[in-house]
């Protein structure tokens, strides 16, 4: 179930990168003295100024996916997907084993965009305020003053997610779904923009807490870090050889700046949808909750956040509508995380990723 470009949502394979953006149309011809025709060759100018500045947007999507790749080997999906969640103002989840390089790529990412970031290791002994900030005494004034946490930064790096109890996993949820802290009775607001991207390890079940529901469905996607492809492994060990250390980094540099980034988040948001569309994200939502193997199907916000991330994959590939395709690849990532299935399908070896891939099969889609 991929989509012409090749972008594989299931495993995060390698993609092929979106298609070089459309030309811009042509200049409007020069306008007769009349009003009525100055106002008509107006409106053409005007478009054209747009499409010029969505392609230049995209290029710019392209230079940090090329500047992460002087650093990651074969996680281009993985990039792809975190893009994707920054243009649709949402987080990501990166689950896979030890040595795939998830928090590299998280690093090489945030570098890229030329943001401030802040890494916090998840442990059993991490409190609440140990993320958002506390209230400490100030001896020289006599008053409590607030003291910011590592969440106040646009890239929150939350390693090892699962490792801490959930007291202190919901400290990010209103993080994440207001993008505020709230203390002592008043709410700061959080950098603009603001991205957490947590991992996790799905192997390694001793000392670590499942993530509650309501801590799932804040993050927008759930994206499977796998393991690279046998060229891409003997690139990564060619890189170590020449001498290469994930650790420094010094090779990555900004290519794009902190406006360029919200002016591409206002332009992924603008990006038409249909009511066909509309009612096929509905449509498959509904068939997930009356699939035999789910117990709990995607719900309403599940659905808002598919159509997000389908407005931004489809702004990326320099569409100016959302068709059915962009919907049917962003849907297993966007809603893998979100679907609860009944314990006999669990004991049979059924995934959400399989009912997902059938209920896309099922639904009819608008022609």
């Amino acid at each position: 179930m991929t989509d012409r470009e090749g972008f594989d949502p299931a495993q995060t394979a390698a993609p092929s990168y979106p298609p070089a953006p459309p030309a811009p149309p042509a200049a409007p011809a020069p306008a007769a003295q009349t009003s009525a025709t100055t106002a008509t060759a107006s409106a053409p100018s005007a478009s054209a100024a747009s499409g010029s500045e969505d392609a230049a947007l995209r290029q710019a999507m392209q230079r940090v996916r090329a500047e992460v790749d002087k650093a990651v080997v074969g996680q281009a999906g993985t990039v792809t997907g975190l893009l994707v969640a920054l243009l649709a103002r949402g987080h990501v989840l990166l689950e896979g084993v030890p040595g795939v390089a998830k928090t590299l790529v998280v690093r090489s990412f945030s570098r890229a965009l030329g943001l401030d970031t802040k890494r916090v290791q998840f442990t059993p002994d991490l409190m609440p305020g140990d993320v958002t900030g506390s209230l400490v005494y100030d001896a020289r004034t006599g008053e409590f003053e607030f003291r910011r946490g590592p969440v106040f930064t646009n890239i929150l790096l939350a390693d090892e997610i699962n490792r801490t109890p959930p007291k202190t996993q919901a400290a990010l949820l209103e993080a994440m779904e207001e993008r505020q802290v709230s203390s002592d009775g008043a709410s700061l607001p959080l950098p603009d923009p603001f991205l957490v991207a947590a991992t996790q390890n799905p192997i390694e079940h001793e000392g670590t807490y499942s993530l509650p529901e309501a801590q799932l469905d804040r993050f927008l996607m759930k994206l499977v870090v796998g393991m690279p492809e046998r060229d891409a492994e003997v690139s990564v060990l060619r890189r170590h050889a020449d001498g290469f250390s994930p650790r420094e980094l010094t090779d990555l540099h900004p290519v794009v700046t902190a406006e360029e980034i919200l002016a591409a988040q206002r332009a992924a948001g603008r990006v038409q949808v249909t009511d066909d569309v509309l009612g096929y994200v509905v449509d498959l939502a509904r068939a997930t909750r009356q699939s035999p193997s789910v117990q709990l199907g995607a719900s309403p916000r599940a659905s808002t956040a598919l159509l997000a991330a389908a407005k931004a994959w489809a702004w990326l590939n320099g569409s100016t509508a959302v068709t059915p395709d962009h919907v049917q690849t962003m849907l297993i990532p966007v809603w893998r995380h979100r679907l609860q299935l009944r314990p006999d399908a669990e004991m049979e070896g059924v995934s959400a990723d399989a009912v997902l891939t059938s209920v896309v099969q099922q639904t009819r889609v608008p022609i």
